[in-house]
């Protein structure tokens, strides 16, 4: 979405030649590819742990840390993995987004007229709210060591990024819909006439 409004933005007249079905394919078939296979490498590793305390999990899903911690044996090669995919297949897409914005806010910056500025930034504040509420949460739950937070903060940690960012989304991608803004503002104000 990221260089959708990069090109959208940046390469207006070039939009519908850059973005088409083949790309759009072709990015979906790479991110797909990399979210089905990123897991492989944990499943394996931790297919050769020895579980000898109790067996039950305390998280709300079968979450990686939350079955580390139930291993009797050494987990670091795991938590060593898990820092380096996260830093590569999390960081990696994170740095792109965050220098399409950077691209994209240069070029909104040379927009003369105030309307088109904000149109243009309005565009893209919806997508980069989604992305700092998921990265913030994700980062901050799997990118630190497993020892530095209870069970307990994790699963709140999880909750925000697998419940409260898709929640979110919603709203936060509604609130460019000139319907909605017109019958929020009509609800304000008669809120307001009954005062």
């Amino acid at each position: 979405m990221a260089y959708d409004r990069y090109v959208a933005i940046c390469n207006p007249l070039r939009y519908r030649t850059i973005i088409t079905k083949g790309t759009c394919f072709k990015m979906a078939a790479f991110s797909w590819t990399i979210g089905l296979t990123d897991g492989i490498p944990h499943i394996i590793l931790m297919s050769g742990l020895s579980f000898c305390n109790s067996h039950t999990i305390n998280h709300f899903f079968c979450d990686l840390t939350a079955l580390m911690h139930l291993s009797c044996t050494s987990t670091h090669t795991i938590e060593e993995l898990g820092y380096f995919l996260g830093t590569v297949l999390a960081m990696g897409p994170f740095i792109l987004i965050i220098a399409s914005y950077i691209h994209i806010i240069s070029a909104i910056l040379k927009i003369q007229s105030h309307e088109g500025r904000t149109k243009a930034f309005s565009t893209c504040g919806s997508h980069l709210t989604v992305v700092i509420l998921l990265y913030g949460s994700v980062c901050s739950t799997y990118l630190r060591p497993t020892s530095t937070i209870s069970m307990n903060a994790n699963k709140i940690l999880s909750l925000s990024y697998v419940a409260l960012t898709p929640l979110c989304n919603p709203i936060i991608y509604s609130l460019r819909n000139k319907e909605l803004k017109h019958a929020l503002t009509k609800r304000t104000k008669a809120v307001k006439v009954r005062m």
